[in-house]
């Protein structure tokens, strides 16, 4: 289930979306303190975060999925959003070196086939950072904030998924410690509510932030079963303890074969005397 794009874009212009997008940027900027010179995608509703990168990155664009809908951004500059499909990005293989994803991984209907696309287009040296409701919170239950749309994740479960996806987990924080609420006086207060959540409760933050990089292949470290030696008769002598009854030994590889019986005369049991007229 999808946010609509008009009611994400009204949250965040609220007093309550001002104070979490000024929590989440800062987070967002202390994993990401420098992206000069990167091409940077937003995917979902990752616009509010990519303003700090325009001036910075060598170029910042937006992707906005069909079914969320998509608004002009950013303001009056030169159109920087595409709306398109979240598993067909219009965009070439290892084109992007930054990706991040806002609104996206907890309201995707396909959320592996989006993850792998991602994983398509960014580049071998690229970071991924997902901004994901946290299950944990008060913020994934109030029906007021966009982060109750959609299935929220605990760090935990959001780390298994990126690494099915693929990619490998390197870093992960916590915002939005405030209580969702529209008190002026909450939201006042909200960096020292910030700086205690972080400190005292780091697992009960709104929104959950992991870092991840893009993994190029799996190597496979189970040793290898070795295989027991057998000795196996060479095909003469296996021949002659078939007719003998299935007595004797085999023989080593490379030795050499008994002569075979003649046809139509049996060799006599050992022990038993040849008889005459037989």
């Amino acid at each position: 289930m999808w946010s609509d794009v008009v009611d994400l874009r009204d949250f965040y212009r609220t007093g309550l979306g001002l104070v979490a997008r000024r929590m989440i940027q800062s987070r967002i900027r202390e994993l990401w303190p420098d992206v000069t010179g990167a091409a940077v995608l937003g995917l979902g509703y990752a616009t509010p975060f990519l303003e700090p990168f325009l001036g910075e990155a060598q170029r910042a664009i937006a992707i906005m999925p069909a079914a969320q809908g998509v608004v002009r951004w950013p303001g009056a500059d030169p159109n920087l959003v595409a709306l398109g499909d979240e598993c067909e990005l219009p965009l070439p293989d290892v084109s992007i070196d930054r990706v991040l994803l806002v609104h996206v991984v907890e309201n995707a209907d396909a959320i592996r086939p989006m993850l792998r696309e991602v994983w398509r287009v960014l580049a071998g040296g690229g970071r991924l950072l997902a901004v994901v409701a946290n299950r944990r919170s008060i913020w994934a239950r109030l029906e007021r904030t966009p982060f109750s749309v959609g299935q929220p994740y605990s760090r935990f479960q959001l780390n298994r998924l990126l690494r099915e996806a693929m990619f490998a987990p390197v870093r992960s924080t916590s915002a939005l410690y405030v209580v969702p609420s529209r008190s002026r006086m909450l939201l006042g207060a909200a960096d020292a509510f910030e700086n205690i959540g972080r400190r005292w409760f780091p697992h009960f933050g709104g929104v959950v932030l992991v870092e991840a990089t893009k993994q190029i292949y799996v190597a496979d470290l189970r040793p290898v079963r070795q295989r027991r030696r057998v000795a196996i008769a060479a095909p003469r002598r296996a021949a002659a303890i078939l007719e003998e009854g299935g007595t004797g030994a085999a023989t080593p590889l490379g030795a050499a074969d008994p002569p075979l019986p003649a046809r139509g005369r049996r060799a006599a049991p050992p022990g038993r005397p040849k008889t005459k007229g037989a």
